[in-house]
């Protein structure tokens, strides 16, 4: 792979990480609330998140390197990358919304439109490079058990 193509590769997967490393800064103390709330069934223990949503950011930032690259045209490679990041800005909102203000009934809105503007990402992703599309399908899964987490929390709070 070419020098330049790396550097892209690596300002797509860093800038990515960088979206959950300053939504985790913003978020206060993530253990603190999660040990605190009522939880529905098969909640994972806190130490697990960190772990998959590093691993999901690093995807996400490989996904949107191969549309960048991709043979589609210039207006679907932009408009791909466009709700890619709005899907980011979502994704970057919700552990504020959750575990700074405890808005839980907000951030289940927040993680509903995420789940909309994700799936989307990923058809868009998957009609331009479907390696870029088929890499997501864990984040949408990893998505929706967070969904069903989130309105358990609702529920139970």
């Amino acid at each position: 792979m070419k020098k330049k193509k790396i550097t892209d590769l690596l300002i797509f997967i860093v800038s990515a990480e960088l979206v959950g490393v300053l939504s985790a800064l913003l978020s206060g103390s993530f253990s603190e609330t999660y040990l605190s709330l009522e939880k529905p069934p098969f909640s994972p223990p806190g130490w697990i998140f960190p772990v998959v949503w590093g691993i999901l950011y690093a995807v996400m930032g490989i996904s949107a390197y191969l549309v960048h690259v991709s043979q589609g045209s210039q207006w679907k490679r932009s408009n791909a990358l466009k709700i890619y990041a709005l899907q980011l800005f979502f994704n970057f909102l919700w552990s504020i919304i959750f575990f700074r203000f405890e808005l839980f009934t907000v951030a289940l809105i927040d993680i509903i439109l995420l789940d909309f503007a994700a799936a989307l990402m990923t058809v868009l992703f998957y009609r331009l490079s479907k390696a870029a599309g088929l890499i997501n399908i864990p984040y949408l899964i990893w998505l929706l058990f967070a969904t069903y987490l989130n309105a358990g929390v609702v529920i139970l709070n």
